[in-house]
């Protein structure tokens, strides 16, 4: 390994090893504070990291003009529709990219270098790009390089050159005619939602009996339902086993639990099999620095990995693989600079998630099969949206469709769990969710005071049905 008296050095701080949302926030407060930062990022298209590149601001983006056609203008075939969409969303990250590079490359005592870094020795990182090597060395390391797509070892898969992943099928200029998804859990299904609003013929094919396994079955029924509604063709119980190259694209062979042999074709193939914790080329190995089976860097709960002053926050630790969980981990490790270093992963109760389906779903809290399992004694409501008379909201934006259910602790009324299938659950779940952060009951809830017509006062209705759960 090259010597550090051969290579140019840059001494610092803090060196962060990827430009995602929780090592670039805590890249910009110490540099803010007049700390020496480094901000080391392996792609110029990757400033500011997964999110708002190849995340959740272009899907989400893709998602909103999908469902909303006017924000395209006049462009009404769904073809022309996508390829507009591409393009308005490839200038808004564009934006939000050259953003975050100022935001670090214009503070004083922060750089922003482009390369690969791996680890030379505990406090130090030769990053190459291309021939130029530079040596940085740090006080402290934050490891924040996100996950990748999982491609597995199914013949055929990793060959074919119409099989792509989310982040290639994001910014495909032309709109795929026929698209074939692999995988029904959250990544499949949102894109396979977003797909269909644009006139793809899609079809999604997944391993187990039903969609989305995290959620209870009846959501995920749901869920299908409405998949099926905007013409996706859903096949539970498909287990692929060869993807190969046709003359129109590729096909797709399943297998079905009596062990027929069936297929289909499309123009493009969507691999949306899961994600891993991206560690590969850091040398982690190399200075001691302790992973899991997949990857994960091991961190305790203030994220520190097996080397106390090298941290690891974002999709790498293998937390929950959210931008604001990311951010939460920037907290932590802030706390222990400037703080009293008391914050950790254990403060975390009731973090919300959301699939950008249309309309989107979203929880906090237990699902019933899981609150089944805790021995409370239960309460339980399962509302349709368009059943809520009190509720108007869904009927002036004129979407009535889905579901939403909650399970509580019948004896304290305690809130264990909120799931949402409706219009603008994105939101509505983080009302829920603060409300049992700070230990709000079913009752406070079910009597609160809330906006009309919103969709929040949809809780007035759900914890004013609550009936006890009988086993």
């Amino acid at each position: 390994m090259t010597s550090a008296d051969s290579e140019p050095t840059l001494d610092v701080d803090l060196a962060v090893i990827g430009f995602g949302k929780g090592g670039k926030t805590l890249a910009a407060a110490l540099a803010k504070a007049g700390k020496r930062i480094a901000m080391i990022e392996q792609s110029a298209q990757m400033y500011g990291g997964t999110c708002i590149n190849i995340g959740c601001v272009p899907t989400k983006a893709l998602v909103y003009r999908g469902e909303h056609p006017e924000s395209l203008g006049d462009v009404v075939d769904g073809s022309a529709r996508w390829a507009a969409a591409v393009g308005a969303t490839s200038e808004l990250t564009t934006l939000l990219r050259g953003k975050n590079f100022a935001m670090l490359d214009t503070a004083d005592t922060a750089t922003v270098i482009t390369g690969r870094a791996a680890f030379v020795d505990q406090h130090t990182l030769l990053v190459t790009a291309g021939d130029d090597r530079l040596l940085v060395r740090a006080d402290t390391i934050v490891i924040n390089t996100g996950a990748v797509p999982v491609i597995p070892d199914i013949p055929g898969l990793r060959d074919c050159a119409c099989v792509v992943t989310s982040t290639g099928l994001l910014s495909l200029p032309t709109r795929p005619d026929r698209l074939i998804v692999l995988g029904g859990g959250y990544v499949g299904v949102e894109f396979a939602s977003m797909q269909a609003s644009f006139g793809a013929q899609v079809t999604l094919l997944q391993r187990r009996d039903h969609l989305l396994p995290a959620e209870d079955e009846d959501i995920s029924d749901r869920v299908a339902a409405l998949l099926a509604e905007s013409g996706v063709r859903v096949i539970t119980d498909a287990a692929v086993s060869g993807v190969s190259e046709t003359d129109a694209g590729a096909s797709v062979e399943y297998t079905r639990p009596d062990g027929t042999v069936e297929s289909v074709e499309g123009d493009i193939v969507l691999a949306a099999l899961g994600r891993r914790p991206m560690t590969d080329g850091l040398g982690l190995d190399r200075v001691g620095i302790e992973t899991d089976a997949r990857g994960a860097v091991v961190v305790d709960e203030h994220l520190r990995t097996s080397m106390p002053h090298v941290f690891a926050v974002g999709d790498v630790n293998g937390g929950p693989q959210y931008t604001y969980v990311s951010l939460d981990d920037y907290r932590i490790v802030l706390d222990q600079f400037t703080g009293e270093g008391t914050r950790s992963t254990a403060d975390r109760v009731a973090v919300p998630h959301v699939v950008f389906t249309t309309p989107p779903l979203a929880r906090v809290g237990l699902t019933e099969r899981e609150a089944r399992t805790t021995g409370r004694r239960l309460r339980m409501a399962v509302r349709e949206v368009g059943a809520m008379a009190t509720v108007p909201r869904a009927r002036i934006v004129g979407d009535t469709r889905g579901v939403m259910k909650a399970v509580t602790d019948a004896s304290t009324g305690e809130i264990l769990g909120v799931t949402m299938l409706s219009y603008d659950s994105h939101e509505t779940i983080n009302t829920v969710a603060v409300a049992m952060r700070f230990g709000a009951t079913a009752q406070q809830l079910r009597d609160g005071i809330y906006t009309h017509p919103s969709m929040t006062e949809a809780l007035n209705d759900l914890f004013g049905a609550l009936t006890p759960l009988v086993e």
